[in-house]
């Protein structure tokens, strides 16, 4: 593949990622794919950093630093978009099951508009300073940035004095969403596994139904957030998975739930955590189980802060990229992000916005907020499998987006003049 620099190199490129996801931490074709992009542009080139992780660094002399980041990972979706370009990649889990691989998140845009916006950037001679851009592996389970982090990221480039970047998600291609503030909610999630005792279906009186014991919990875990958090707190509990048995006519031996939980507030998050344990060892004592349950910690995100001076300093920049139509405030997402650690880890400001992805033709009859939101609620989103944004505009304002908020940090001695996709 080559450096994304013109409007159809980023849709072929587009296509070709979408095709071929990988899993977290297995970004090997893609991280190849950006590295052999930033050295035909002209970067420094970093890889393997946390693993898959890669970095470029552009400098043009003295100013600030700038830092552009895209995450690079799949989930484990069985894509059902039905388009021609659509995933039929298979992977390994961390648990070493095969499943199924897709861009459900739309990290294959992010990847895409930040090649584009690198290639933008390289062929414009009027800004000084230096331009970092990460692409970062493992998003999806929160510890991407700061495997990165840990292993010397800010010992190959140069500490930014800003952190840019954007998440597509189904507004109307052409709107960019952007909230000052806790913007991006705290994320935990754990496997608690029931233990039971095991026999035959006709029997069991001679058993301990797990399934029945994680159902129960699975149930009453529902009551957490409405009767033991405050209304005027902000919380979302998600049982993402169960898994039991291997036959219908056995009682398993034991029953295993992952949930997940979001929240701004720390206190509130501790509130819950130690409420799903009371649950969960409540359910097994009461249904005479031998064994409390176990309880696994998987994946953590911390809670995502925009800068306030940084986003005031930035809507105008987004608001004059190209394609551009509007930039609105959709308040705090209960979503989870983990880019604010590349910025909090050298204490710069943090300035992550929505990128529109849906086809604007979708909402062309929504004369209001009320009527966009009742399109908005039938278009599919992150993390279902009929997730597919709409690849033009979306791309080009996703590149316009990135250059022209680095071009507005890099300070005011620059050329902010609108390019298009198309130009080399």
């Amino acid at each position: 593949m080559t450096p994304a620099s013109t409007q159809q190199d980023l849709a072929d490129l587009y296509r070709h990622l979408h095709a071929h996801p990988e899993l977290s931490f297995q970004e090997h074709e893609t991280a190849g794919i950006v590295a052999r992009s930033l050295k035909e542009l002209g970067f420094e080139v970093h890889e393997g950093i946390g693993g898959t992780g890669v970095a470029g660094v552009l400098a043009r002399g003295e100013g600030p630093v700038v830092a552009l980041r895209a995450d690079m990972d799949g989930l484990p979706i069985e894509e059902a978009t039905g388009l021609d370009y659509a995933s039929r990649a298979r992977g390994v889990d961390r648990d070493g099951r095969e499943v199924p691989v897709m861009h459900g998140c739309g990290h294959d845009v992010h990847v895409t508009a930040l090649l584009g916006a690198a290639a933008r950037l390289a062929a414009n001679p009027e800004w000084a300073g230096t331009l970092v851009t990460i692409f970062q592996p493992a998003e999806e389970l929160g510890s991407g940035a700061q495997a990165m982090v840990d292993d010397g990221l800010y010992d190959l480039v140069p500490r930014p004095d800003v952190v840019l970047g954007q998440h597509v998600a189904p507004l109307p291609a052409g709107m960019i969403g952007l909230h000052p503030g806790a913007s991006y909610a705290t994320s935990d999630s754990l496997r608690i596994t029931f233990f039971g005792r095991g026999g035959h279906a006709s029997r069991p009186e001679a058993a301990v139904d797990p399934v029945v014991m994680a159902a129960a919990f699975v149930m009453r875990a529902q009551t957490i957030v409405s009767r033991e958090v405050a209304g005027t707190d902000t919380a979302v509990l998600t049982v993402g998975t169960f898994h039991a048995g291997t036959k219908v006519n056995i009682i398993p031996d034991d029953a295993t739930v992952e949930l997940n939980v979001r929240t701004y507030d720390a206190d509130t998050l501790e509130r819950i955590l130690g409420a799903i344990r009371r649950i969960a060892r409540a359910e097994a004592l009461a249904s005479g189980a031998d064994r409390e349950p176990s309880f696994e910690e998987l994946d953590t995100f911390p809670i995502l802060v925009n800068d306030p001076d940084g986003c005031r300093r930035t809507v105008p920049a987004l608001a004059s990229a190209e394609g551009v139509q509007r930039v609105i405030d959709p308040g705090p997402a209960a979503a989870s992000e983990d880019v604010g650690v590349l910025a909090t880890t050298v204490d710069a400001p943090c300035v992550y916005w929505i990128l529109g992805g849906a086809d604007p033709r979708l909402f062309a009859d929504a004369t209001s907020e009320t009527e966009m939101m009742r399109v908005l609620a039938g278009v599919p989103a992150n993390h279902s499998p009929q997730y597919a944004p709409a690849i033009e505009p979306t791309l080009s304002i996703g590149v316009s987006a990135l250059e022209a908020a680095a071009l507005e940090w890099f300070g005011d001695a620059v050329d902010r003049s609108p390019r298009r996709a198309s130009d080399g």
